[in-house]
């Protein structure tokens, strides 16, 4: 399943992006998937929740994938 979010700023911070695309319900709730491993950008498995993502990077979880547009 591939998700689309539009950007309207700079960046999106990794966890807001997981709140706002209903990945995660809560903050607590992302704070646990990315600190399990469970969370990829760019192919990569990412650990901080405050990653700053931009246009054209794409975040993995389970078999959803956010891209960022």
């Amino acid at each position: 399943m591939l998700i689309e979010i539009k950007l309207n700023a700079e960046y999106i911070k990794l966890d807001q992006l997981l709140k706002l695309s209903d990945v995660a319900s809560t903050g607590g709730h992302a704070k646990f998937l990315i600190n399990e491993g469970l969370v990829k950008v760019n192919g990569d498995v990412e650990l901080r929740r405050g990653r700053k993502l931009r246009i054209d990077d794409l975040v993995e979880i389970e078999s959803k994938k956010i891209k960022i547009v």
